[in-house]
């Protein structure tokens, strides 16, 4: 295979061509690895999946000269069709539509290969000049370069470039020549804060940086009008001096202002300006006038609007940060812009400023175009699952913008789904069905008792939102009924950094069919089953059994009635067993009773992000997340005060209901390199502990962890893996305790596919509650043994707005098995876990 490989790589090399296989970057005499040299090279190697040149052999499949017949056939097809049927045999009419294909075929390879790269001495050349001029703008004004082919064999070669830096200029002065006083005196503030030093060595870049910071500062100093291109350098070097002297001088030119390309235009000396009055056109229309509007001064702003004022005036001073005499700061500018969109009340909007004669005073007029009062989003969805074998969802919601007048939000969503139930067993009816609606509204601003604004400034683009809804299921699992409601708060202090506090989040599940248990967790009832086998010949207890007809009539445990009695008297000790099946017999009736009780979830939680990501081109950053909750801790004080009933086990009841109390905590990384064009390895961590305490000995089934599927480990299904090393002996498997790791590596293949190579290592385990077996609990360090690995390969399309993903995982490390099993058991496609998902795990 690699000798068949190796001659399709050089197919279609001609005999004095030599194939490039690699560029090596040498900078005096030390070899270069950096990205962004490596990127001036002009012509690089073909680009290959884990040094396999893929797309060069797709390429070379492809047959060099389609037959011209084809060519003739594809363009005059149809005329020709009738033609060729009288002229031609059958057989001649087959070969030409086979041509078609085979020339369609070598079309489309080409189109997603590469052709070989022949070494090009003209493309070397430029790739020199490229080097040398990138060292000159370090400062190696007389580097030198020079390229070799080198590795010559079997029509293949290397090219080794060498660049020799000389002595590097050092800047031996800087002298400014700024046209305007104001800006003299503005530059003279932060003089000290210049990236162009004396001693320094000369770096174009720094002289970059240095004008964008320049131009940030005046803009941020009032000159609203400032121009980048104002500003020039001037290098200057002593010629008669000896030619070793390596010193340079430096002159900052800052022009005056010109507002034409007009080579005769003198310009006019910069000056800071002033906001003297500040309009804000709260109903405009591009194409109609401004001067039939109504207008009311309020804090110093002028509010231009139509008809009737719809906004709290100071809903919409809120937003502009712009001060009457103030400096102008194009930041306020920027935060304007920004906090007028947070409002979701109007389209992007347009701010226009008018000088006056002498520049230093400003008219500052803010246009806002009213988005659509109310909006409609209609859903129809058709899905699939393991409960359903087809269902239909539709889901209907309104948006009611400026609600209150202060540029609310108010959203009221209503859903529905009814499906075939793919299991007659798990119900005495058919179908499933779902119903729930929720209600939202959303504040630009801290919707709070005290003044927040000085802690929580408007530029952070505050939100506050709260929200109610329910959800009803029937046939669905035990049929949960939920009520939840969060009263939260958001705002992000810059562009990578987010907060959100959600000082309230209550969430009531209750069951309404507990008796179904046993049909939905069914390895459950089956561990339970096998337990009772022991029994169900005895007559005397012929009470805990049914027949089953589809199993030939063989007894089993009857649902619910005789399961529930039967782990009753083995547990009391009417019915004896081994410590072993006790002890399983106990864990199932404790996992009944937790999943059949309902919940009450009174939290609150904080949660921090951050991400360096600068654009969506970005390849090479790292994102951090961490979350802190607590539940539970504000009923529990109130024990002290209120007399709350309790149950048997002696835990605090509201509305008859245990409270859960517990803490919890997770912090999620992500981080990506880009090692290659369009090649990017990305790694993530993933840490979780959620402890009970007070009036709970576990967490909620809804709050607890859990480990598989296709965003996490991909070699085992969803709450199958774990806990610890046990082996799937639930039907949901999840805990209070998570560690996770996925490493991937992703590439192109051809086009808009991609690959993707993945290693995924995690699981749950118990930890702190009221779990006993050890193979589930968290021991120390030594269950980091029980740490699963999962390996394998992906595809995905690229729809430009969203990834569409394959990935099929294998069980590499399984911590349920034994010795030697644990390793490669069932490493093969048959007992491989696919996963379909969209866009990436993370």
């Amino acid at each position: 295979m690699l000798c068949i490989s190796g001659c399709n790589t050089l197919k279609k090399v001609g005999e004095d061509e030599l194939l490039l296989t690699k560029n090596s970057i040498f900078v005096d005499d030390e070899k270069v690895n950096n990205s962004e040299i490596k990127g001036l090279i002009s012509q690089k190697p073909n680009s290959s999946v884990l040094g396999y040149p893929l797309k060069l052999n797709l390429y070379n499949l492809a047959k060099e000269n389609p037959d011209s017949s084809f060519q003739d056939w594809l363009n005059r097809k149809e005329k020709r069709e009738k033609r060729l049927n009288k002229l031609l045999s059958e057989k001649q009419v087959n070969r030409l539509r086979e041509s078609f294909m085979v020339s369609g075929a070598s079309e489309f390879l080409k189109r997603i290969g590469e052709p070989p790269v022949i070494i090009d001495t003209a493309e070397t050349n430029k790739s020199i000049r490229r080097l040398k001029a990138f060292y000159n703008s370090k400062g190696y004004f007389n580097n030198e370069g020079n390229y070799e082919i080198v590795d010559v064999k079997n029509k293949k070669a290397s090219i080794s470039y060498h660049i020799t830096l000389n002595k590097p200029y050092i800047v031996d002065t800087v002298q400014k020549n700024i046209t305007s006083p104001e800006l003299d005196s503005i530059y003279l503030k932060t003089a000290n804060k210049s990236l162009i030093k004396p001693g320094e060595q000369f770096d174009l870049n720094k002289f970059t940086l240095e004008r964008e910071r320049l131009t940030t500062l005046f803009r941020n100093s009032g000159v609203y009008n400032f121009q980048e291109s104002s500003i020039n350098y001037d290098v200057l070097r002593d010629t008669t001096v000896t030619a070793d002297d390596q010193l340079m001088d430096v002159l900052l030119n800052i022009n005056k202002f010109r507002s034409s390309a007009d080579s005769t235009d003198v310009g006019t000396p910069y000056k800071v300006a002033r906001h003297k009055k500040i309009n804000i056109y709260a109903d405009y229309d591009i194409n109609g006038t401004t001067d039939t509007l109504k207008s009311l001064t309020y804090a110093n702003y002028n509010i231009y609007y139509s008809g009737k004022l719809r906004y709290k005036p100071k809903a919409l001073t809120d937003a502009i940060f712009f001060k009457k005499d103030s400096v102008y700061r194009d930041l306020d500018r920027i935060r304007t812009y920004r906090q007028i969109t947070n409002l979701n009340t109007f389209k992007y909007p347009n701010i226009g400023f008018i000088p006056d004669s002498t520049q230093t005073q400003l008219e500052s007029n803010i246009y806002l175009a009213a988005k659509p009062k109310y909006s409609l989003n209609l859903n129809f969805d058709v899905t699939h699952s393991n409960i359903q074998q087809v269902g239909t969802a539709f889901s209907a919601s309104v948006i009611t913008r400026n609600v209150f007048g202060g540029a609310e939000t108010l959203n009221v969503s209503a859903r529905g789904s009814i499906g075939l139930l793919s299991d007659a067993s798990l119900s005495n009816e058919t179908f499933t069905s779902e119903l729930g609606g929720d209600i939202n509204i959303t504040f630009p601003r801290i919707w709070f008792p005290l003044n927040t604004e000085k802690i929580i400034p408007y530029y952070m683009l505050p939100q506050s939102r709260l929200s109610v809804g329910t959800n009803f299921q029937r046939n669905i699992g035990l049929d949960k009924q939920s009520l939840n409601s969060i009263l939260s708060y958001n705002w992000s202090p810059s562009d990578r950094l987010k907060n959100n506090i959600e000082l309230l989040n209550v969430e009531f599940v209750r069951n309404v069919n507990t008796d179904n248990f046993y049909n939905v967790y069914r390895n459950t009832f089956s561990n339970l089953d096998d337990i009772a086998d022991d029994f169900q010949d005895d007559p005397q207890y012929a009470e805990y059994f049914s027949a089953v007809e589809n199993e030939g009539d063989e007894p089993r445990l009857d649902i619910p009635t005789g399961a529930n009695n039967f782990a009753q008297d083995v547990l009391n000790g009417t019915l004896t067993v081994t410590e072993d099946d006790f002890q399983t017999v106990n864990s199932i009736e404790e996992r009944r009773r937790r999943l059949t009780e309902n919940n009450l979830i009174f939290a609150s939680n904080f949660t921090h992000t951050k991400n360096s990501k600068s654009g969506i081109n970005d390849l090479d950053f790292y994102q951090y997340r961490i979350k802190l909750e607590s539940a539970g801790g504000m009923l529990s004080m109130l024990t002290n005060v209120i007399p709350f009933n309790k149950n048997e086990e002696g835990q605090s009841l509201v509305f008859g209901v245990p409270f859960s109390q517990y803490a919890k905590t997770e912090f999620d990384y992500i981080r990506h390199w880009k090692i290659g064009e369009s090649q990017v390895i990305a790694f993530r961590s993933f840490t979780g502990l959620a402890i009970p305490y007070g009036n709970s000995d576990n967490v909620p089934f809804v709050r607890s962890y859990f480990a598989g599927g296709s965003n996490d480990n991909r070699a085992w299904n969803a709450y199958e893996l774990g806990p610890g090393k046990t082996d799937n002996i639930n039907d949901f498997n999840e805990a209070n305790l998570k560690l996770a790791f996925n490493l991937e590596y992703r590439f192109p293949i051809a086009g808009d596919v991609k690959g993707a190579l993945f290693a995924d290592a995690g699981n749950i385990w118990n930890v702190f509650d009221n779990e006993t077996n050890p193979d589930a609990t968290f021991n120390g360090f030594s269950s980091l043994g029980d740490l699963a690995l999962g390996t394998g390969l992906g595809l995905r399309y690229d729809f430009t707005y969203f990834v569409f993903r394959l990935d099929v995982g294998f069980k590499t490390y399984n911590p349920a098995k034994v010795g030697s099993d644990r390793w490669f058991d069932g490493y093969n496609f048959k007992r491989a876990v696919f996963n379909i998902g969209i866009n990436y795990p993370f």
